[in-house]
């Protein structure tokens, strides 16, 4: 199919593997859990090796359907990768620096990417493949829509833009804005053709839109459409374009090539009306013939949903799928998608369901947070820099007040409750607004205000363990306008850049 609009793109996406001993490799997910958490206050490199025993690709490895293309920027996807995870590069002097693991098997070595990073801003220019094979991805060339950068291609997302904590430790996420596009050609060892192939990656539900695409898996070497069943990719957002959907998404669905399918027909099957999680396992595997199924899960507890496990489309049997390996962007490099990504992997085979049962385990067990420690609490929110309180004026209850700091006084106006969905609420009077992104707002300047609260994503708000605060949507900064340190200094959304004005504490 093909559409004129230039928002809305064009659309091309979207042997039973071996069982062995994955119900054991299970319980020893569950055994890898305590170790995780018993050490997540003090991640050193000594408790993640220990830790670090069966990671997702040994586990899809020993269910026999091995990773064929891993990546992430937040931590070891074997406990014996001891590689670099991703390349930074730096805009005050164009350097390039290899950011790796605190130890093998271990979590992102973050304070490497802070100490290279400092004073300027760097952008995420490739991700390492940690199999054998190599694919890494670097930022993609373009394809047949063309990407921001130079002659065309696609641009490398902020480096800082997702900040997050796993096992306690500090790391930085994939945002994937519009424009942004990672891509290896001619992958080695993937499957191709009717071959069959699971995929599966952690992304979020706070940053998501309904353009074409935000995709993970195989694509087109060529970049362009190239027809039917020619990729296999997880594609994650809102996008219902067949129409007839139930619930508004997000959803797990399978870019095929021409099509955001989240079942054989098009549309979700009616009780699978949205994943909404901070942290969200995606996971989408197909024989090549006859099935393709779709999973979810929340990423930080629980086990797996099947949102649809069926016959492929009409017209998509059998798979004649290519080798390109894409992140964020569709197969002819449709890049009005947006997503945030942390791990992943393409694999050969269609995974059985003991082994994403493990692999879920040890995702579960992993730590991801987006908090420095735990969800709630209340009290006055410091602006560490300027040694004063965030201030509702006046104890205002109009909707639509900018917020300020004021001197720390211990009034009501002054105090603020973190909630578990992330949302900051202050209560004057009776009435209890939320701290809000004006206008769903995700540029410098965007003002923070007081709204009803809605529990919307631009007003839930990610504690860091750096002591910064962070739109869940935007991956802004909470900002003291102009780094100022006097009473009735306007509040705002900044890019992050490590200022004394933008650290808070709360209580």
């Amino acid at each position: 199919m093909k559409l004129k609009s230039a928002i809305l793109r064009r659309s091309r996406f979207v042997r039973l593997g071996v069982f062995v001993a994955v119900a054991g490799l299970l319980a020893f997910a569950t055994i890898g859990s305590a170790s995780v958490s018993a050490n997540a206050a003090v991640p050193t490199a000594q408790a993640q090796a220990a830790a670090a025993t069966s990671l997702p690709c040994d586990l899809y490895a020993a269910g026999g359907t091995p990773c064929e293309a891993a990546h992430s920027t937040i931590r070891a996807l074997y406990a014996s990768y001891s590689g670099p995870l991703y390349q930074v590069k730096r805009a005050s002097d164009s350097a390039v620096s290899d950011i790796g693991l605190l130890a093998a098997g271990g979590y992102v070595n973050d304070a490497a990417q802070d100490s290279f990073c400092a004073s300027t801003s760097c952008t995420i220019t490739k991700i390492y493949d940690q199999t054998t094979n190599h694919n890494d991805l670097p930022i993609s060339w373009g394809g047949y829509w063309k990407g921001p950068g130079a002659n065309g291609a696609d641009i490398g997302a902020n480096a800082t833009a997702l900040p997050l904590t796993i096992g306690g430790q500090k790391a930085y996420g994939v945002k994937v804005t519009q424009g942004v596009g990672y891509r290896v050609d001619n992958a080695k060892n993937v499957p191709t053709g009717s071959k069959p192939e699971g995929v599966y990656m952690v992304t979020s539900a706070n940053f998501v839109d309904q353009w074409c695409c935000f995709d993970y898996g195989s694509g087109e070497n060529s970049h362009t459409d190239t027809g039917n069943a020619t990729m296999n990719a997880i594609e994650w957002g809102t996008a219902c374009w067949f129409g007839g959907c139930t619930g508004s998404g997000p959803w797990v669905e399978a870019d095929l090539e021409n099509g955001m399918y989240s079942s054989n027909t098009g549309p979700n099957q009616p009780s699978y009306t949205g994943v909404n999680f901070p942290f969200v396992t995606a996971m989408e595997k197909n024989n090549g013939t006859s099935n393709f199924t779709l999973k979810y899960a929340n990423a930080t507890s629980g086990g797996l949903t099947t949102g649809f496990s069926g016959p492929l489309p009409n017209g998509y049997s059998p798979m004649k799928t290519d080798s390109s390996i894409l992140l964020g962007t569709g197969g002819d490099n449709s890049n009005s998608g947006v997503g945030e990504f942390f791990e992943g992997a393409v694999t050969a085979g269609y995974p059985s369901d003991a082994t994403e049962n493990a692999v879920q385990a040890n995702l579960a067990a992993a730590g991801y947070s987006f908090g420095s420690g735990s969800t709630g609490g209340s009290g006055p929110l410091h602006a560490v820099g300027a040694g004063k309180c965030l201030d509702d004026p006046n104890s205002t209850t109009t909707q639509g007040t900018q917020q300020q700091i004021y001197s720390c006084n211990g009034a009501a106006n002054q105090t603020w409750t973190r909630t578990s969905s992330g949302q900051l609420s202050v209560t004057v009077g009776g009435t209890t607004l939320c701290l809000d992104a004006n206008g769903q707002g995700t540029t410098n300047g965007t003002k923070a205000i007081v709204w009803s609260c809605n529990g919307q994503v631009n007003q839930q708000w990610n504690f860091n363990a750096n002591g910064t605060i962070t739109g869940a949507q935007s991956g802004l900064c909470l900002d003291v306008t102009g780094a100022s340190t006097a009473n009735g200094a306007l509040v705002e959304l900044w890019a992050c850049n490590g200022g004394s004005n933008q650290q808070w504490t709360l209580g």
